[in-house]
């Protein structure tokens, strides 16, 4: 690589924030994973809290990575669908709105419902991609188009009434009852219809079959929320002067990409969990430097962990980031004589506890290769007496020394 001038790289934990937790001595997650990368950045650099969600807005990842990439929502933000719609290239009609079509593990008992999995045990693209092209062609219609993503996660573009739905993002409930969400649906006779004619096609269907027998949960239902219609964005380059690329396996971090006029890399087997291609995503980015100012990363699967409620998961996720993403993203910069300055942050806190994201400033570190300083370890309890950064752009303004 030509070291073309400084380069700009922020690495993104989705999810890693958390509380103390008894049963790792009051350290939180990424207090006690072992992330002797990400500590001896963050020992030679600056550490900081960023306040990634506005007052008034929802602790989502649409609003938050949009904030990361310095964007202030309450100027650009419509719904989170309307950008996983631009990043699968899905137009909006004038009129039409866009939802997030999750594939979810419901339990039913009349008009009991509850919510056994928001990711029908993440399901994989292949088999959620038969099901959703099942669905369109015994359920699309003028008002209604579905489009397949990735693993549980799909679109549904809608023509007809919404004014007045609110909706809830299903993994803020799982293993919880959501009766009284359900029934939100019912004054939306075509949005029902939907979801009840999903259901009952869905309950036999071989895929379902075939997961029920190997002991893993079925996609028996579809949830609709992060509505929305099609935002009104600067790209990076007008706002900030600077190209970039942007590598996820999830769609609504590419669709902020795409809208922010970034370079998208899909990183073939990127899965936004566990088993994600962590070296295909690292390599990614370093080669897109050649090309870019700037490289924005994102791992998922902190935050996936963080909804199951899975505590050892969660910290083989936060291991995994330090060693698989930001270890050989460092290097390779360093191996080519790129002088650069590196962020590293999450979007927002996931708390085991709650299985759901929380509102609170994120702890980030900037270190950059050409002063280091002197900081201490990355953590949320080292972070709680930084200076706060207001806003995403306060946090770009920074990275970017401008």
């Amino acid at each position: 690589m030509k070291d073309n001038g400084l380069k700009y790289v922020i690495l993104v934990g989705d999810g890693m924030g958390d509380e103390p937790i008894a049963a790792l001595d009051g350290k939180t997650p990424l207090e006690a994973a072992r992330t002797p990368v990400m500590d001896g950045l963050a020992s030679h650099g600056q550490l900081f809290r960023l306040r990634t969600v506005p007052p008034g807005f929802p602790p989502g990842s649409d609003v938050a990575n949009l904030s990361l990439l310095g964007y202030l929502p309450e100027e650009c933000y419509s719904g989170r669908a309307p950008l996983e719609a631009a990043s699968m290239g899905v137009s909006l009609p004038d009129g039409a709105v866009a939802f997030r079509c999750n594939f979810v593990t419901l339990e039913r008992q009349g008009e009991a419902v509850r919510m056994i999995d928001y990711s029908a045990g993440h399901i994989t693209s292949e088999e959620a991609g038969k099901l959703i092209a099942f669905l369109q062609q015994k359920l699309g219609n003028d008002l209604c188009h579905l489009y397949p993503g990735v693993s549980y996660r799909h679109l549904l573009v809608f023509r007809g009434n919404r004014e007045g739905l609110q909706t809830v993002p299903p993994h803020d409930h799982t293993g919880q009852m959501v009766s009284e969400y359900w029934q939100r649906y019912r004054a939306y006779p075509a949005l029902m219809e939907l979801m009840e004619q999903a259901s009952a096609l869905l309950a036999d269907h071989p895929v379902n079959t075939e997961r029920r027998a190997a002991g893993k949960n079925p996609a028996n239902g579809i949830w609709l929320w992060g509505e929305g219609e099609s935002p009104s964005m600067r790209t990076l380059h007008d706002q900030f002067g600077v190209t970039g690329a942007l590598i996820s396996a999830v769609d609504l971090l590419r669709g902020i990409g795409v809208c922010a006029g970034m370079e998208i890399i899909r990183v073939p087997g990127a899965t936004g969990y566990l088993d994600t291609n962590y070296s295909g995503k690292a390599e990614a980015a370093i080669d897109a430097l050649s090309r870019h100012d700037l490289v924005f990363v994102h791992v998922e699967a902190p935050d996936e962990a963080s909804h199951q409620g899975e505590l050892q998961l969660k910290l083989q996720a936060i291991e995994d980031f330090d060693q698989k993403i930001v270890k050989p993203i460092v290097e390779g910069l360093e191996a080519r004589g790129v002088s650069f300055r590196l962020a590293v942050t999450m979007d927002h806190f996931t708390p085991l506890r709650i299985r759901t994201h929380s509102e609170s400033p994120v702890p980030l570190f900037v270190y950059d290769s050409r002063q280091p300083a002197t900081g201490a370890p990355y953590c949320e309890r080292n972070a709680a007496a930084a200076s706060l950064l207001a806003t995403g752009r306060d946090f770009i303004n920074l990275l970017l020394e401008r």
